[in-house]
């Protein structure tokens, strides 16, 4: 970040970028569809299962299929499990960034529990690779889904000790109140998402706006503040994990028996315990283990055609743009990272600032380095010698949501729930 002052106050900010960047949609084009999904984990790795779930949608749109019913309540419930520990990482590192050690420490204790979650249904702390195109990678383990209630039960109380810290603090209020202010209309205009839009009073929530997997079927709220400033950005964020909560209390409650894969064996390797009552089933393993089977070698082929797949990521709306040449490997995968625009508007928000405010300011986009290395223009990557249908592509237009008559419940001074 390169800043030209007068004393200590901002001019001017110019964000640099790339120095993390590791060419990470051109591997893709290299690998099979089943191989690229771990790269998703390592761009927010804050934010690992949502990474993933964003890439599977697009390859399930491809292959036109879609995940049971169990598997899409798991993925409901561990994508929230992540809003929470990404959201625990952004407030609680902005409050240490100036300043306050204590709740980092409080918060840390419960990101904890969560990535003993993690490691139970995925084997892995961070890079899981547990959501998968046509379901998850494994059940839930025994005893989990009571463990995460156990968990839920004493995790309210744990978020009001951190507020009762944090919100009233007078030196984080000063620090962060009238800071970094984002109107609407600036907001729309550097394309923001997230709470970095919401913050800014427009109740914008692809998890409402277009429901993915099961969040149709669960009811929550939309923070949304009023002065878009710091302050009001985290009291979004706390709100926020308020309103996880009672998403992962609905999934634990509504979780149904079944299979988690797709029942498609050119796709998804069988269950190993089918060996004993299956030939075909035998058949499948053995060519698996000993011969290695398509599926792992070369992976499965995916139709002509390109499609857009976006979720509300905790960040804001993570996208990816997937295009099919008819191979096993995509022709071309764009990736459009939140935090890439939310930098953008580091100059606007910055300036006229003193510069120790510059430290609140990059605190509150909750940035990750790692997701930035991507352009968020989608040009023309349309393979030669194909004619493909466009009906994957998804246009919002966020003045549809606010033309609409919302409930507002008031629960802050300065945010409101819709």
């Amino acid at each position: 970040m390169i800043l030209e002052l007068n004393g200590e106050e901002i001019l001017r900010a110019d964000p640099h970028i790339g120095l993390l960047h590791r060419g990470t949609e051109k591997l893709i084009e290299y690998k099979t569809y089943i191989q690229a999904l771990p790269y998703f984990d390592r761009l927010d790795y804050v934010s690992m299962m949502t990474n993933e779930l964003c890439y599977s949608l697009a390859v399930e749109k491809l292959l036109n299929i879609q995940a049971p019913e169990r598997a899409q309540w798991i993925r409901t419930l561990f994508g929230e499990i992540t809003r929470i520990l990404n959201h625990l990482m952004a407030v609680l590192t902005h409050v240490m960034d100036v300043g306050g050690l204590t709740p980092f420490l409080w918060g840390f204790e419960e990101r904890e529990k969560l990535m003993e979650f993690y490691e139970r249904v995925s084997g892995a702390r961070l890079h899981a690779a547990y959501v998968r195109p046509g379901g998850v990678a494994f059940d839930l383990p025994h005893g989990l889904l009571e463990d995460i209630f156990k968990w839920s039960t004493q995790f309210g109380s744990r978020i009001d000790e951190i507020e009762e810290v944090v919100t009233g603090n007078r030196i984080w209020k000063e620090r962060t109140i009238g800071i970094g202010v984002v109107t609407a209309k600036e907001a729309l205009d550097y394309s923001f998402s997230g709470v970095m839009v919401r913050g800014s009073g427009i109740p914008w929530d692809l998890r409402k706006v277009a429901p993915y997997d099961k969040y149709a079927e669960v009811e929550f709220d939309i923070p949304v503040g009023k002065n878009g400033d710091c302050y009001d950005r985290y009291l979004c964020r706390v709100q926020e994990m308020r309103e996880s909560l009672r998403i992962i209390n609905q999934c634990l409650n509504k979780m149904p028996t079944g299979v988690v894969k797709v029942d498609d064996h050119k796709l998804v390797p069988p269950p190993r315990a089918m060996m004993k009552e299956s030939m075909e089933s035998l058949i499948h393993h053995f060519k698996v283990g000993i011969f290695f089977s398509l599926i792992f070698s070369e992976g499965y082929s995916v139709p002509p055609g390109e499609t857009y797949s976006a979720i509300e990521a905790p960040k804001g709306e993570m996208a990816v743009y997937l295009v099919s040449d008819g191979t096993n490997r995509p022709y071309r995968c764009s990736i459009r990272a939140p935090g890439f625009a939310h930098l953008a508007g580091s100059d606007f928000m910055m300036r006229h600032h003193m510069l120790a405010d510059a430290v609140a300011i990059i605190g509150t986009m909750d940035l990750v380095f790692g997701a930035l290395g991507f352009t968020n223009v989608l040009g023309h990557v349309r393979p030669p010698r194909m004619s493909m249908p466009n009906e994957g592509w998804m246009e919002h237009n966020i003045r549809v949501l606010i033309s609409a008559d919302p409930v507002c419940i008031e629960t802050r001074k300065r945010i409101t729930c819709l």
